[in-house]
């Protein structure tokens, strides 16, 4: 039977204080500057694994230590203890893919293909109302999502990543913000030479500004940038030392097109011609089995988006034979027009069960590796492994606390199995990045709610007349 003594001694004694510094009062803050408890700290850190009635202390953005509440208690002292009874502590979620400000196309020309729904719809409306303002508020309203569904960081590739850098400076997450560029016009570019130069541009303001900001270079895809201008992007990334966030093998489509065209598919043909620099590869739902030599030994992550290649019956990328082969595979949920969400609660459990009916075995993609990918597996695709991720000394304190005493999801027998199968974005207590709150019992702290949805109105108002005219 589980002792409360020590937890409920330290309460006892810290307890008006304790009250304050839920509100994140800096005031109170004695000796390190916080402990969180859980009845399971689900660590991600394959040394440590799972620890029952578990606590992690965290101290200028850091972890200082993770281990049993007892040892925890008798060796830390804090004035900001948050309670874990009946609750479990684990690293942030890691969303791979994403388009944030798509957020405001919500909902529009669902159960279309592909190809259709970009050309005849998202291409369209992109170029009528995509400015400044209105990747502020899709940025902004897609951080809100993010924040109260358990996502800590995230990789994005959409226009104007300054106008992103900006929301996300002011809410608290940390982000991969990749610059897009296309050899065709966008919204605020011509083409190639301005959208390349402008990503460059980018990355040189925002690299060092800010620890949770990293700025990365996005070339669309192959089908949408020549093979000169990958390898232009490829040598701009390594001079500027940043990442590469594209997308990759996302369609058969694509895999024909490309194939006929270089002789080899998609993700060989990128990865030749980016060379060695750091590669987030979103989709990958082609990828080629003699591709995964390369895949595993260059600086790449694939990242499976399993509900938006669902919904658009682009297939199922093939993650338990890329991670077989030693790939590093992260999962995302890709922009909210076609997902139609960013919860990352969702991507883990079909994640977890579509390949259970691809591969034909109920034993493929269990659930301690669907949960990896969202975190461990997840950060090392991202180039962010040693950061994120775990709950490790050291490693940043990007965490959540989840509620696992909802009468509608007892009883918990195996506590990896209850995060992917029963947990959900709204068994949300807790979120922290770098040691802040960002998250507390039920309400986003770095976002003014109703003036957000205000905001929101205003746009989908503007769009809902441009569909009607």
């Amino acid at each position: 039977m589980k002792t409360y003594l020590p937890r409920i001694a330290l309460l006892a004694r810290c307890l008006p204080l304790v009250a304050l510094c839920s509100f994140g009062l800096s005031a109170c803050r004695d000796g390190v500057d916080t402990i969180v408890a859980g009845d399971y700290v689900v660590t991600m850190d394959e040394s440590l694994g799972v620890i029952e009635d578990g606590a992690v202390v965290v101290d200028n953005g850091e972890i200082v230590a993770v281990g049993p509440a007892k040892d925890i208690y008798r060796d830390y002292q804090s004035t900001h203890v948050i309670p874990g009874d009946g609750r479990v502590v684990m690293p942030g979620l890691i969303n791979g893919h994403t388009h944030t400000a798509m957020t405001l196309f919500r909902g529009i020309a669902d159960d279309t293909e592909l190809m259709t729904w970009l050309q005849d719809t998202i291409f369209p409306l992109e170029a009528e109302f995509v400015t400044p303002e209105f990747i502020a508020v899709g940025a902004e309203l897609a951080c809100y999502e993010m924040i109260s569904s358990g996502t800590t960081t995230f990789v994005d590739m959409y226009f104007y990543p300054e106008v992103i850098a900006q929301v996300v400076d002011s809410c608290g997450l940390r982000a991969i913000l990749a610059a897009p560029m296309i050899d065709y016009p966008s919204p605020g570019f011509e083409g190639w030479q301005d959208s390349h130069a402008a990503g460059v541009a980018f990355v040189r303001q925002w690299q060092g500004k800010n620890d949770r900001i990293t700025p990365a270079l996005a070339p669309h895809a192959p089908y949408t940038v020549a093979p000169q201008h990958l390898q232009e992007v490829g040598d701009s990334a390594r001079e500027l030392k940043a990442p590469i966030s594209i997308h990759l093998a996302e369609t058969y489509t694509e895999l024909e097109q490309i194939s006929e065209q270089e002789g080899i598919p998609p993700i060989a043909h990128a990865l030749n011609r980016l060379g060695d620099v750091r590669v987030i590869g979103a989709h990958a739902v082609f990828a080629q089995p003699d591709e995964f030599p390369l895949m595993a030994s260059a600086q790449f992550g694939a990242i499976h988006n399993p509900t938006s290649n669902a919904k658009l019956a682009s297939g199922i990328a093939p993650v338990t034979d890329m991670l077989a082969a030693g790939v590093a595979v992260g999962l995302g949920t890709d922009g909210a027009a076609s997902n139609n969400d960013l919860n990352m609660f969702e991507e883990i459990k079909l994640a977890a069960l579509i390949h259970k009916l691809r591969d034909n075995s109920p034993t493929a993609l269990p659930a301690a590796t669907a949960l990896s990918l969202a975190t461990r597996s997840g950060a090392k695709a991202i180039g962010l492994e040693d950061r994120i991720g775990q709950l490790a000394p050291g490693m940043a304190a990007d965490l959540i606390q989840l509620s696992i005493n909802e009468t509608r999801s007892l009883p918990v027998h195996d506590i990896e199995s209850h995060l992917v199968y029963t947990a959900d974005a709204r068994d949300l207590i807790n979120s922290m990045v770098a040691g802040k709150l960002v998250f507390h019992n039920g309400e986003v702290l770095t976002i003014d709610e109703k003036q957000l949805r205000r905001r929101v109105a205003q746009v989908t108002e503007s769009i809902q007349q441009a569909l009607e005219d």
